[in-house]
């Protein structure tokens, strides 16, 4: 077998995009053969894949998996609104969130590493999808669920299909009260939360630089007034605060409940269940929020694509 050098890894490294060290087993698992090792990485996709992973991704899917007790929401992106629709891709977002319910893993390395169906790891389908697709992906983010009795429930907004759209919602009740009662329930909730994109569950869960931030705001705005006073401005707004990002706090969207907050909704629900009801999680997953999108102008891009500038 040829010696691999450095002279011909980055020989491999300027012809094909990718990365050094798949570069160096490409020519490891063909003898040195500079033409075989970019078929092999060809095959592998991640020729394509490296070239194009500098492209912003910040469109794709929010994929939703629920059973029973457990449930995950994962975001997949693509660069283009139009990756979305392509049945490819989504199964691809489909199957990664399958994999995180069945292996509990949501640990984006952790993920990106487990086992693919039909071979491979969820890093090479991804890598096949660029390649076949023609456009960068990547696998940005997991979370998951769990109770010990309950339910796990699920709301997927602007769906394109079954379990895939732009936003994905997942709430967990424990309980061991009726399983159809507790099932309307968190379907309920989950429209809730797509809705009003609560910070937290409780005030406990929120940030504790966040709350002390909120307390400097309404303690500038009352400056000058007795400490007593303040205080109990402090607290008053502090309640307001949590009535805007606290799900338990927060009054149903639902008119059927009449103004009630999503905690006093859950209690209530105890004699309909038959047990007692704790809204113990939820996750919203919102497509692209936080990632900072390029300003692009599509008709220069499609003109260049042409040659035509």
């Amino acid at each position: 077998m040829a010696s691999v050098t450095a002279a011909m890894v980055k020989d491999l490294r300027e012809k094909t995009g990718a990365g050094m060290m798949d570069c160096k087993n490409a020519l490891n698992e063909s003898g040195g053969d500079i033409e075989a090792a970019i078929d092999w990485l060809r095959k592998k996709g991640l020729s394509k894949a490296a070239k194009k992973s500098g492209r912003v991704a910040a469109e794709g899917l929010v994929a939703v998996a629920t059973r029973s007790l457990d449930g995950v929401v994962v975001e997949v992106n693509s660069e283009t609104d139009f990756v979305a629709r392509n049945q490819d891709f989504q199964a691809l977002a489909r199957t990664i969130a399958q994999v995180a319910l069945e292996t509990g893993l949501t640990e984006v390395e952790a993920l990106s590493a487990a086992a693919y169906p039909g071979g491979g790891t969820v890093t090479e389908a991804i890598a096949n999808a660029i390649a076949t697709i023609g456009e960068n992906m990547t696998l940005r983010r997991a979370a998951a669920v769990h109770v010990g009795a309950g339910v796990v429930s699920q709301y997927v907004h602007n769906a394109v299909a079954d379990g895939l759209g732009k936003i994905g919602v997942i709430v967990a009740l424990e309980s061991t009260g009726k399983t159809e009662v507790l099932a309307a329930l968190g379907r309920q909730i989950a429209l809730h939360v797509a809705a009003t994109a609560p910070a937290a569950l409780d005030s406990s869960g929120l940030d504790p630089a966040t709350v002390e931030r909120e307390k400097g705001v309404l303690a500038e705005k009352n400056a000058g007034k007795p400490a007593h006073v303040l205080d109990k401005i402090i607290e008053s707004g502090l309640k307001s605060y949590y009535k805007e990002v606290c799900l338990v706090d927060q009054p149903s969207i639902h008119a059927e409940h009449g103004g009630k907050t999503i905690g006093q909704v859950v209690k209530e629900t105890e004699g309909a269940a038959g047990a007692p009801v704790t809204l113990k999680a939820f996750v919203r997953y919102a497509l692209g929020e936080g990632i900072e999108k390029q300003d692009t102008d599509f008709a220069a891009e499609v003109a260049a694509a042409g040659g035509q500038v």
